[in-house]
């Protein structure tokens, strides 16, 4: 399981003495930990919970980065900018452009009429933890126009 890979990890890298990755693990292990207690008492996330999370944390630390740019706070986005690449270390491997507009294409050729809500629903249904939602969102657009 996802999340006895990431306390392992834990573990090593506080044997180490890798500050970031134990600080970022850490976090990560807390809003898992997190939304466990938020779903009941003897809930235990699955690899497909964990995956969201890390998701969700990417997507924090990809705007943190931009805003921290914008502030000229450069020490900021470099931290930043290390604590998501061990994140997006845990993520599948992301489709690239390509191929999400190929898949796009192929869903729109199924579903013919759809607007952008439904494509987009169905889009993401699919595409979920192997795209970002902001790069399916602009090519749904692209197709539908």
């Amino acid at each position: 399981m996802l999340l006895d890979q990431l306390q392992s990890e834990l573990n090593a890298a506080l044997k180490n003495r890798d500050q970031l990755r134990v600080g970022t693990l850490r976090f990560l292990l807390g809003a898992i930990f997190n939304f466990q207690i938020e779903k009941g008492k003897d809930y235990v996330a699955c690899d497909n919970d964990v995956l969201n999370i890390i998701a969700r944390q990417v997507k924090t630390h990809r705007e943190s980065i931009e805003m921290f740019g914008k502030g000229g706070r450069n020490d900021l986005v470099d931290r930043e900018k290390a604590e998501l690449a061990i994140l997006e270390s845990y993520l599948p491997a992301q489709m690239s452009e390509g191929e999400i507009k190929v898949k796009i294409t192929q869903i729109k050729e199924n579903n013919p009429g759809l607007d952008f809500g439904g494509l987009m629903k169905l889009a993401m249904g699919e595409l979920r933890g192997k795209a970002d939602g902001a790069v399916v969102s602009r090519l749904v657009k692209e197709v539908v126009s």
